[in-house]
């Protein structure tokens, strides 16, 4: 049996104002905003209880689904480089980013720069790549691209698409459990039209002709769990909340999840654990526990 780890969107904080020729943009806007209300309900603390809890696990990998930072700041990009450190090497730990970690456009390629030992495949491709851990293929996309003020769409573009078909059809030839690594979820909530994954109809698509087993998101700050249809039945599409999101009215709690993955191709079996904060409940705890394949 394998176990592999899934959180997202840390928000890793807290923000040092920068000087003021740095916020003539989007920035400025989501500054005012970490200050009106984010800064309440992402802490340091918390993640540091999240993560500790998931090492205690020992899972075979973990996957970061994107948003280590707020406004894309060099500061933030530098602190969110030692904090992947602490999650684990790059052996271990593989990232695809978010939002958040391309806030503007003059720091699109920054994630690269500071975190790109986590974001290649095994043989040095960037995105889409794949990585092979134990039973798994580890497919990592990026939808994170900078967007205009009130907005946080991502898209993965043609390019990216076409490469993701080519690499499911090759491995659904291979005896691997074939895991989609994304941050923005495949469907978008009721409400979320600036938040949505402008392709998402197109990896839809992509998923019902070439399949994979798993597919895992952030971007939403909830427990999210969706099927997709697949070309021998549904595929399992899973969120997590805010890895460092306090007990509020706000979002969900702080959670992870461990999935653990054991069997063969026509025989997978998969189950999912949560685990996080609960109301009443003196720090990190089992959640929720579901058997998704098998």
């Amino acid at each position: 049996m394998f176990t592999l780890a899934h959180l997202s969107d840390p928000h890793i904080g807290p923000i040092q104002t920068p000087p003021l020729r740095e916020l003539i943009n989007k920035r400025g806007l989501g500054l005012i905003n970490w200050y009106r209300k984010r800064h309440r309900h992402h802490s340091t603390e918390v993640l540091r209880d999240i993560l500790r809890d998931l090492h205690a696990q020992s899972p075979g990998h973990i996957a970061v689904t994107g948003d280590l930072v707020n406004i894309s700041l060099d500061t933030e990009f530098a602190r969110a480089a030692r904090w992947l450190a602490e999650v684990g090497t790059p052996q271990d730990v593989t990232l695809t980013p978010g939002n958040h970690d391309a806030y503007i456009k003059r720091v699109a390629g920054h994630a690269a720069e500071h975190w790109g030992d986590y974001m290649r495949g095994d043989d040095g491709a960037a995105f889409p790549f794949v990585r092979r851990r134990g039973p798994l293929a580890i497919v990592g996309l990026t939808t994170s691209l900078p967007t205009g003020p009130f907005m946080a769409t991502g898209r993965l573009g043609g390019a990216q698409l076409a490469r993701l078909a080519e690499l499911l059809r090759a491995l659904a030839r291979e005896p691997l459990f074939r895991v989609v690594l994304i941050h923005h979820p495949p469907i978008p909530n009721r409400g979320h039209y600036m938040k949505r994954l402008i392709d998402g109809p197109a990896l839809r698509a992509l998923i019902a002709e070439h399949g994979a087993e798993l597919l895992l998101h952030g971007h939403n700050h909830e427990q999210q769990l969706i099927w997709l249809d697949g070309p021998r039945g549904r595929v399992p599409a899973v969120g997590v909340p805010s890895a460092s999101a306090i007990i509020s009215d706000h979002d969900e709690p702080a959670a992870y999840n461990l999935y653990r993955i054991a069997g063969a191709p026509g025989a997978w079996e998969c189950e999912v654990t949560s685990r996080g904060l609960r109301e009443a409940h003196n720090g990190v705890t089992e959640l929720m526990r579901k058997r998704l394949i098998g």
